[in-house]
């Protein structure tokens, strides 16, 4: 198979620690070019790729077929639109953009250009979720009827970062949430509807930093809750059915993984360690510790470059994609009017 040449645009932390790895580790994937204000710092971390400073200039290079953004959110829709009218396939990191009204002209632009589009939601191969869905796509919780997804830290500080400004798509709702919206949605689909109260609770905080959203099914809510003041985590994730009920504690150790320079050559790669399997209670009081299926986030580069080169589906559909900032603009709007927004409306 030949491999997809690859350019990656933006050399932050993301695209330096959570890209950047993954694309130089999967087979099929030529990481050739980084779009980055800092050349020398590309030159010296990725020696066999060509650094620009100019978006537009990289756009004209022929052998260039997939772009990666790695982007602050307000520039997630401009770039993606360039690059798509540059026929080129695209990835784009969460949150998909701003508004659902931008994400649903970028999908229609990538048909009509007739490019792969998708979106960078990484935790759909996350140890502890690929774990859950299992467990309820075997029947060993039953019929699942509550679900509560926490993504809570303890960072008091302000520090500045774009995420932190009184700005569009700011906040922990588009950073953390994103990820718990989109998660909900690949195990119970897109919800009736959506209540929620967010908040700026920290001092000095310009943006939100706490969310609580309860999406509404038909037999089952689902909880989602975020903030930047708990000294404790709390649970990941707990999820009951009526067969049983699933709690586990603590974060996948991919990104640990990542951040320390490491990857998916590493042999503990998207591997939990046992201490941290999460536990099956049924109807007595003993739990069983339940094993946690392996991660991957390189699989989701992986199936980009079979979307590409065999015509598969790509990993996330933009179209799930754009759902998840619809329940984001449903959360602002029910926590601005103080009710429960229906999303058929």
């Amino acid at each position: 198979m030949k491999s997809v040449i690859t350019a990656l645009v933006g050399f932050g932390v993301s695209g330096q620690n959570f890209h950047a790895p993954l694309l130089t580790a999967v087979d099929g994937i030529q990481l050739s070019a980084v779009v980055s204000s800092k050349p020398e710092l590309v030159s010296s971390k990725l020696p066999d790729c060509t650094p620009y400073t100019s978006f537009d200039e990289l756009l004209k290079q022929p052998e260039i077929e997939l772009v990666v953004l790695s982007l602050p959110n307000t520039l997630h829709y401009d770039y993606a639109k360039k690059a798509l009218l540059a026929g080129k396939h695209v990835v784009v990191e969460k949150p998909f953009t701003i508004t659902s009204a931008e994400a649903k002209e970028l999908i229609l632009l990538a048909e009509q250009q007739d490019r792969k589009l998708s979106v960078y939601h990484n935790r759909r191969f996350d140890c502890d979720f690929l774990t859950v869905q299992d467990l309820i796509k075997t029947d060993r919780l039953g019929k699942v009827h509550s679900y509560l997804c926490n993504y809570n830290r303890y960072r008091p500080d302000i520090k500045g970062l774009w995420r932190e400004q009184d700005a569009p798509g700011s906040g922990i709702l588009y950073d953390l949430g994103a990820h718990g919206i989109d998660q909900a949605l690949c195990l119970f689909g897109t919800p009736l509807s959506v209540q929620a109260k967010l908040r700026v609770q920290r001092k000095d905080a310009k943006a939100v930093d706490h969310f609580h959203l309860v999406l509404g099914y038909d037999n089952c809510d689902v909880v989602l809750h975020g903030n930047c003041l708990s000294t404790e985590q709390g649970p990941r994730f707990q999820v009951s059915g009526d067969k049983g009920t699933y709690i586990t504690y603590g974060m996948d150790p991919q990104e640990d993984v990542l951040k320390a320079s490491g990857g998916p050559e590493d042999l503990t790669w998207g591997v939990e360690a046992e201490d941290d399997w999460g536990t099956l209670y049924g109807t007595t009081p003993e739990g069983t510790k339940v094993p946690s299926l392996i991660g991957g986030y390189e699989r989701f580069y992986e199936a980009m470059r079979d979307a590409i080169r065999e015509g598969a589906p790509v990993p996330v559909s933009p179209r799930d994609a754009m759902q998840t900032i619809r329940i984001i603009e449903a959360a602002y709007l029910s926590d601005k009017e103080t009710r429960t927004v229906f999303l058929k409306d």
